[in-house]
This record gives structure tokens, C-alpha cells and sequence, in this order.
């Protein structure tokens, strides 16, 4: 064979299996809109979503944002528990960004019959805030696990769900997994840790955790989970995204790029995490 034809012959076997590597490839996993875009969005999506009433043990309703993958297989379920903000529209935009990756999520208003006229969220406002703190976590647990059970009954499901929260919801997804031992996984998006040193001991799913650089109130409460998480031989794999602030999953145009960089780790990280474990 001549040279001409070699490394001809080399070039398209090069050319050749890279097309076929580019066929294997995973499609990128978009992040879920910001604040500024998650109505529009969700406008836009072509996926199945709806609001439902889960019956609380008190006879009061869970008023629930559920969304469907577009899938005909059994899916597995994510709990998505809103900010401190209440359920949010753009805390719905990550409940279709989960559907779009093949999940059903489902999304409680924690604030359900706590507003006026036994409203909530959106009836409270910017009370919204102030009410949320009155809400003791038994009562929190009480809510998820009304919405877990919900979850479980779904024909679409297949039997394994996990949790993903931002901010107060974070420390709830956390506080989730030490209380709910059937948990299959869960995700938390610069919340705060469990203060109780016990707690630890009582979580048995994997934990996934997503801090800011530049969030020191969270951050201090990394350190001793992390450490009894080790002790105890449990799984827990915090990272901190430099230069990110709280919030950067909501706010992709922060801080000069890095909320967008960190969101670009985190959420695909996530959505691994959840595809492994659910």
C-alpha cells in the first residue's frame, strides 16, 4: 500500500470512530430555567403536568405539583421541596426540568392550608417566609411522607424515590433522609446539615450535596456531617463550587459567571446521581 493510501486509510478509520463515539454520546443535560424564565418555560413544555390534592392524616390537602416523563417505562420519583419561598413557579420549571430527564416529580406546597382562608403559598405572599418557620419539622416529615406515599401509589412509578431540595429545602431533603429510612436517595442544594449528631445514624439512602463558595452560614455545617457521615460508614459527597453564591441554581446570572458554572456541575451531577439510585 502506498503512503497516500495509509494514511488515507488511517484518517477515515480515525474519522470513522469518532462518528460512532459521537453516536454513543450522552445528550447534555440542560439546567432548569432561572427565576427570570421558568414561567415562560413552563408554558412552553410539552410534558404532562397537573396539580393534585394528597390527603393529610388531618383530613387537609397536600396541594401537589406533579409532572410526567414523556416515557412509557416505569419511572423513578423525585420529592422536590420547595425554598423557603414556598412552591414557586420556578420550583415547578426543576419539577419539569426532572420530567424532562425522565423522572416523575412530584412537588408539595408545604405551606398548604397555612394561608389565609386555608390558602398557601400563594395566598401568603411575602408572608410566605415568616410562616415557614413556624413549621415544626415533624410536621415537615409528616408532609413528605403523605407525598412519598402518594408517589408510591402512582401506576407510573417503579417503586423508588428520592429527594432534592434548595435552601430551606435542602436542609429539609437532609433532615428527610435521616427520618424516612425507606428513602432511596437524596440531593441537597445549599441547604444546612442535621444539627442532631444522632441523625446521621438514622440515614441509610446516599446523600448528595451542592454548596456555594460563598455561603458561609451553609457551609460552616459541612464539616461535622461530613465527618460523621464518615464515621458511620454512610455516603455523603459534598461540593463546595467556588465563587458561587446561595442560590445559584436560581439565579444563573450571578455573580459573574460562577452561578452558571456551578449549576452547569451540579444539576447534571444530580440528575446522575438520581439515574443510578432511582
Amino acid at each position: 500500500m502506498s503512503t497516500s493510501r495509509f494514511l488515507t486509510a488511517v484518517l477515515l478509520a480515525m474519522a470513522v470512530a469518532a462518528a460512532g463515539a459521537d453516536a454513543q454520546a450522552k445528550p447534555a443535560v440542560a439546567v432548569p430555567p432561572d427565576a427570570d424564565h421558568a414561567k415562560e418555560a413552563l408554558a412552553k413544555s410539552p410534558r404532562h403536568g397537573e396539580w393534585v390534592d394528597i390527603k393529610l392524616p388531618d383530613g387537609t390537602k397536600l396541594v401537589t405539583w406533579v409532572v410526567y416523563p414523556e416515557t412509557k417505562k416505569k419511572a423513578g420519583v423525585v420529592i422536590v421541596i420547595h425554598e423557603i419561598f414556598g412552591l414557586s413557579d420556578w420550583v415547578r420549571g426543576v419539577a419539569d426540568q426532572l420530567a424532562s430527564e425522565g423522572f416523575i416529580a412530584v412537588a408539595p406546597d408545604l405551606l398548604s392550608g397555612m394561608g389565609p382562608n386555608g390558602g398557601g403559598t400563594d395566598s401568603l405572599g411575602e408572608d410566605a417566609t415568616k410562616v415557614i418557620r413556624t413549621l415544626q419539622p415533624e410536621a415537615v416529615v409528616a408532609r413528605l411522607d403523605a407525598a412519598r406515599a402518594y408517589a408510591l401509589g402512582l401506576p407510573a412509578s417503579n417503586g423508588k424515590v428520592g429527594s432534592v431540595g434548595f435552601c430551606w429545602g435542602g436542609a429539609a431533603s437532609f433532615n428527610y433522609a435521616a427520618a424516612q429510612p425507606k428513602l432511596d436517595a437524596a440531593v441537597v442544594f445549599y441547604g444546612t446539615s442535621p444539627t442532631d449528631p444522632e441523625a446521621y445514624a438514622r440515614i441509610t439512602a446516599p446523600v448528595l450535596g451542592h454548596y456555594a463558595g460563598d455561603d458561609e452560614r451553609v457551609d460552616a455545617t459541612i464539616p461535622a456531617a461530613e465527618e460523621s457521615m464518615k464515621k458511620l460508614g454512610k455516603s455523603y459527597t459534598p461540593n463546595v463550587y467556588a465563587g458561587a453564591g446561595h442560590g445559584f441554581l436560581r439565579q444563573l446570572t450571578g455573580r459573574d459567571g460562577a452561578n452558571l458554572k456551578a449549576s452547569q456541575k451540579a444539576w447534571p451531577a444530580t440528575i446522575a446521581f438520581f439515574r443510578k439510585r432511582l
